[in-house]
């Protein structure tokens, strides 16, 4: 009888250490997302800075183009004011995303802009953003993946509905906004890049004199 309670209070003395490594371990898990959240945050605010001198950039050789410009502001100004989830602020960075490659679309038209040095600074720095940007998007979505898997995995479910601990949203935005759906698909690295020169045709050569025929002989 004593054994069967030592063994019982072994159980309960796992059981009690397992439950307080999986809960410290969820707060880790939790704390990641956050800073894998700020870090995305802190990218989307660099690329939103970078926008107002874009659009007055390619407004100074594409002025007819209204309407692309308004739409860019607007939806800057719809994702800048997007606190909420990474949900809602996915829902509000397709527009912007499709406004943008509208406006990075436009600039193609123009050969002097392209080769405008502010352009290509702005053009750059957009680039490298971006490119810190999915970095960071895919960081934290591997972090929400762990931590949602051991949300709804047994045994450590128990632990997260003891701890409130509740799953957390990816953050992606709506492939339809991405170049399908009549929306240009710009690469944000390519606009740098001068187009290759076509090559030239060669002339054909010029046709051999002609050499006069010897008259016929005459009839004898």
């Amino acid at each position: 009888m004593q054994i069967a309670w030592i063994v019982l209070l072994v159980l309960i003395v796992v059981f009690v250490i397992g439950g307080i490594s999986s809960y410290n371990r969820f707060v880790s898990q939790r704390n990641l997302i956050k800073d894998a959240w700020a870090n995305i945050d802190t990218e989307l605010r660099r690329r939103y800075d970078l926008i107002p001198n874009l659009v007055s950039t390619v407004q100074g050789y594409a002025t007819h183009e209204r309407e692309v410009f308004e739409n860019v502001t607007k939806a800057r100004a719809m994702a800048t004011s997007a606190t909420g989830s990474p949900g809602a602020q996915a829902a509000a960075e397709g527009p912007f995303v499709a406004a943008l490659r509208q406006l990075l679309a436009v600039a193609e038209n123009y050969p002097q802009l392209k080769a405008n040095e502010n352009f290509l600074a702005l053009q750059a720095e957009l680039s490298n953003t971006e490119d810190r940007l999915q970095t960071a998007r895919r960081y934290y979505n591997g972090n929400v993946r762990d931590y949602n898997r051991r949300v709804q995995s047994f045994p450590s479910m128990i632990v997260a509905n003891f701890g409130h601990f509740e799953l957390e949203e990816f953050f992606e935005v709506d492939e339809a906004l991405r170049g399908d759906a009549g929306v240009p698909q710009v690469d944000f690295s390519s606009l740098s890049t001068p187009a290759p020169a076509a090559a030239e045709t060669p002339e054909a050569p010029p046709p051999p004199p002609a050499v006069d025929e010897a008259p016929p002989p005459p009839p004898g």
